[in-house]
This record gives structure tokens, C-alpha cells and sequence, in this order.
């Protein structure tokens, strides 16, 4: 092993200790493949801004790990995917959930698909389409995840109709979420708010749950 996979392997093991995820071996065996699968495709397609395996595993895998205790699905729609984060992070960690990645961008979505082929998660389906052609599940989803997709405002513009009557979307976001937070349509209210505390990564993130305000007042 190189040091740098052992950079790695540290980085993980100790960033999900920090964020009370306790992953099996098979799921830790996922996660590293992950990351290497990442690194391999990024020097050929610029799937990520990011180039290292370590930068790799806390900008993306624990960033994305972040978030789990918030994810209850069953059903979980990830929008503006990119190369399956946070979906295929959540999906390896939380196998009962079922996981749609949605993206537009052809290569990142035959990375996408390339990563749920490896790994063997049976649980995810990447889909290349643009948010507003795509079809929902009858019903809509029970849970929308945006990590880097676009503002507060289009965002929920965009996939209204895909989120189920009662349920969430969960938004990703910087210390720039309150200025977005003000343009919100009336319907739609903030439900929960958590400051993420992602383990050796600067900066402020934190995860904004909304609901339709008919479905906070039921």
C-alpha cells in the first residue's frame, strides 16, 4: 500500500468515526472504490474540480456522509447528480434506500453508471435527462437532494412537482442560504436546518430541509 492510499484509508476511517457512520467492511471497500474510481475517470474527463484521492474523500464521500442522518427515504431523487454525489455515497451507506441520480451531463452519467456497475449497488439508477423533462415515480418522491445544483429558488421551482405532497427537499448549501432563503414561494417553508460539520473541511455547510406549508401545518 502507498502512502497516499493510506492517507486515504485514514481519512475516511477517521471522518466517519468523527461523523458517528459506522460502516462495514464491504461498505468501507465501496467507498475507497469509489474514490479510486473518481480519481481514474477525473484525469480523462474532469468529472471534479477536485484531483487528489484525500481531497477526493472529504470534499466529496464525507461531505456527502454528512447528511445521512437526514435521509430517510425510501425514496430519495438526486438532483443535478454530477458524478453520483451525494447519491452513490448515501447509497452504499444506507442500502435500503432507493436511489434515482439525475443528470443531464452525458459523461458524468456514464460514470454514474460505471460506478453502480462496480460497485454492485443494486439500489441506484442513474437517469440522463434534464430536470424539467423528467417523469417522476407515480406519487413524486418522498425525499429531493440537491448538493450543487442550482439556487434555493430554482430548485424548488424546478422539481416541485417531482417531490410527493408530503414530502422533503433536502438542499445543500453554504452561508450564501440566506440570502436565497428570502426569495422562497409562500407555499414552500423551512422545516429543519442543520449546520454540517464535515471532518477536515473548512468552511461553513449546512443541510435546509423545506416542506409544503400545507404539509408542516397537517
Amino acid at each position: 500500500m502507498t502512502s497516499s492510499e493510506r492517507i486515504v484509508e485514514a481519512r475516511l476511517d477517521d471522518g466517519l468515526s468523527a461523523l458517528e457512520i459506522a460502516a462495514d467492511g464491504e461498505q468501507r471497500r465501496q467507498l475507497l472504490a469509489l474514490v479510486e474510481l473518481l480519481h481514474k475517470w477525473n484525469r480523462a474527463y474532469n468529472l471534479t474540480a477536485v484531483r487528489t484521492p484525500e481531497e477526493m474523500v472529504t470534499r466529496h464521500l464525507l461531505d456527502s456522509a454528512a447528511v445521512l442522518p437526514f435521509v430517510h427515504g425510501p425514496e430519495l431523487l438526486d438532483v443535478g447528480s454530477g458524478p453520483g454525489l451525494p447519491g452513490l455515497v448515501l447509497a452504499i451507506l444506507a442500502p435500503n434506500l432507493s436511489l434515482t441520480l439525475l443528470d443531464s451531463n452525458g459523461k458524468k452519467v456514464r460514470f454514474q453508471r460505471q460506478a453502480v456497475m462496480e460497485l454492485g449497488l443494486g439500489n441506484v439508477t442513474p437517469i440522463q435527462a434534464r430536470v424539467e423533462a423528467f417523469e417522476p415515480v407515480s406519487g413524486g418522491y418522498a425525499q429531493v437532494i440537491s448538493r450543487a445544483f442550482s439556487s434555493l429558488g430554482d430548485f424548488i421551482a424546478l422539481t416541485t412537482r417531482l417531490v410527493a405532497t408530503d414530502g422533503e427537499w433536502l438542499a445543500m448549501k453554504g452561508p450564501a442560504v440566506d440570502d436565497e432563503l428570502a426569495g422562497l414561494p409562500e407555499e414552500i417553508v423551512v422545516s429543519q436546518r442543520h449546520i454540517l460539520a464535515v471532518p477536515y473541511q473548512n468552511g461553513s455547510r449546512q443541510l435546509v430541509v423545506l416542506q409544503r406549508r400545507d404539509a408542516t401545518q397537517a
